[in-house]
């Protein structure tokens, strides 16, 4: 027979078991699940709506028909055109930044696929030179204020936005640029100007429509709703970045095949750049998808050895789980969304897998000279 005591340590044990369990627990729920300020995605259906039915083609099934068509399936990086154009106008690499506040919308579309297009825009001859980045405050306080037909100071401080808000902003605004403008320097990320433009609108208190002005010398006429992982590879195969806004919540640890799984909910934005088939070797159909939490928020494998830290590949279920939300856009070039050949005249080239190290043009490529 125990005595009390035993009983006693016996549950003592049983207690201290579990609040470890606890512990443990609760370190790894943290290490997969981001603070408030990470996120910033706030869906708007009815918003949605309403800036689709101001689009003459408001689906990329219909204004990308032509690229839907000719698409081949090949694996393709737009990470890569970024990485050349940055290097050409800033003379040093490009690394993923992080952003503040909850203002993933704004990085997704303008630090990220607004951006990449600009690059692709460039690199295949269509802009004479290398982007300057985007201001991601910009399009944070412009899809809150402008194009939400809101007046100065009507954004309101709590955070977030939505897809089809940037959208509009960036079609019926445009673009402001990471460089010193009359009165702010945009040069660098400021989340304290993030916050108070989320307020006051583009610009921020009392800039009164100057920067608005700015904007519209820049628009980005092209953009259109992406249903699905087809329309989505075709696209990025063409050069159209998507700025996809969902609640799916992912692993902060790539895979050996460098896809992360997807976990949880976050309502959060981010960029699909590149795509991979299976029929090429891949392990599985895949979309990268560029994240706004900087270079080391997340770990493991790469695939190819150059993809852009803080990234990780999606599978084509979890995509279209993502996509289906209906607040995801193809950033179209200059041009719009006709069909382009990025792969003609050797822009990639085979090298080796950097899985196997054994060389296999279906798997890999990288720049050519």
């Amino acid at each position: 027979m125990k005595r009390p005591v035993d009983e006693i340590r016996a549950w003592q044990f049983v207690g201290a078991a579990a609040l470890l369990f606890i512990a443990v627990y609760l370190a790894v729920s943290q290490r997969h699940t981001p603070s408030g300020s990470q996120f910033g995605y706030a869906p708007n259906p009815e918003g949605v709506k309403e800036f689709l039915a101001e689009l003459d083609q408001p689906l990329f099934r219909d204004a990308g028909a032509d690229t839907i068509a000719k698409a081949k399936g090949v694996d393709t990086f737009l990470y890569r055109s970024a990485y050349k154009a940055h290097a050409s106008r800033y003379g040093k690499p490009w690394v993923c930044g992080r952003q503040g506040i909850g203002d993933c919308v704004s990085w997704a579309w303008g630090e990220h696929a607004v951006w990449i297009a600009q690059c692709v825009d460039w690199e295949t001859g269509r802009l004479a030179d290398p982007p300057l980045r985007v201001s991601s405050e910009s399009c944070y306080g412009g899809s809150r204020v402008e194009a939400r037909n809101k007046p100065e100071g009507g954004g309101g401080w709590s955070d977030g936005s939505y897809g089809g808000a940037a959208a509009r902003w960036f079609r019926d605004w445009g673009v402001i640029y990471r460089q010193p403008y009359d009165g702010v320097d945009l040069t660098d990320y400021s989340a304290d100007r993030a916050k108070q433009w989320g307020n006051w609108g583009n610009g921020g208190q009392g800039d009164k429509g100057k920067l608005d002005a700015v904007a519209k010398k820049h628009p980005t006429k092209h953009v259109a709703l992406v249903r699905n992982f087809d329309e989505a590879a075709a696209a990025i195969e063409a050069g159209f970045p998507v700025a996809v806004c969902s609640m799916v919540g992912f692993e902060n640890v790539r895979g050996p095949d460098a896809f992360a799984a997807a976990r949880g909910q976050w309502a959060h934005a981010m960029c699909f750049h590149s795509v991979r088939y299976a029929k090429n070797g891949s392990p599985r159909d895949g979309l990268l998808c560029q994240n706004s939490w900087g270079p080391s928020w997340i770990s493991g494998p790469k695939w190819p050895a150059d993809m852009p830290e803080g990234s990780f590949w999606v599978d084509r279920q979890t995509v279209d789980r993502m996509l289906a939300g209906l607040d995801s856009f193809a950033v179209g070039s200059v041009a719009g969304f006709g069909w382009r050949d990025l792969h003609h005249g050797n822009w990639l080239m085979p090298a080796v897998n950097t899985l196997t190290r054994k060389p296999n043009p279906f798997l890999d490529y990288q720049l050519a000279p």
